[in-house]
């Protein structure tokens, strides 16, 4: 069956601009574009909110607040490491991208935000999270989701990413 516009279950190829504060931060061009679910949570809600009912061809330029988007930077979200429990972390440097598991063996990821002589500073914070995001998007594509797809909650152009938590 064709689709004709955006809508749970459908498949979407699309390339974007993606600007914080008038500065490019992402892109997906036309001959590289981003497929993600409708409907399933791939991209931030006040993106995927703007997209619906959506037809191939179809230009949207959308402001998501960061409520509609990775949320409120969180001051707390913030911790504090003794160096011998991240292991490199003699190597890191500020702006480094760190993996921290907790006791329960839990993988947090965070960015390294001060290195001191004996401890590491890292935000779990997403990199984005408190900034409004401009998105400039043209909808190239739309197909039916497979039932494998629907399953895993992704298109299987993202397979990849999703690959660990596809393995549970």
């Amino acid at each position: 069956m064709a689709v004709d516009t955006i809508r749970d279950g459908v498949v979407v190829s699309m390339s974007y601009v993606l600007k914080v504060d008038g500065q490019e931060v992402g892109r997906a061009d036309a001959d590289d574009p981003l497929e993600y679910l409708h409907g399933a949570e791939n991209i931030v809600p006040g993106l995927e909110a703007a997209l619906e009912g959506k037809r191939v061809g179809d230009r949207v330029d959308v402001t998501v607040p960061p409520e509609d988007a990775y949320g409120d930077y969180d001051e707390e979200d913030i911790d504090e490491f003794d160096k011998d429990e991240i292991p490199g972390a003699e190597n890191l440097e500020t702006g480094m991208v760190v993996e921290v598991e907790d006791e329960d063996g839990y993988v947090y990821i965070g960015m390294v935000k001060e290195v001191n002589a004996e401890t590491v500073l890292v935000d779990f914070n997403p990199p984005l999270a408190g900034k409004t995001l401009s998105f400039s998007v043209e909808v190239l594509k739309l197909r039916e989701a497979d039932e494998e797809e629907l399953d895993h909650g992704h298109p299987h152009s993202l397979d990849d990413f999703y690959e660990d938590e596809d393995e549970e």
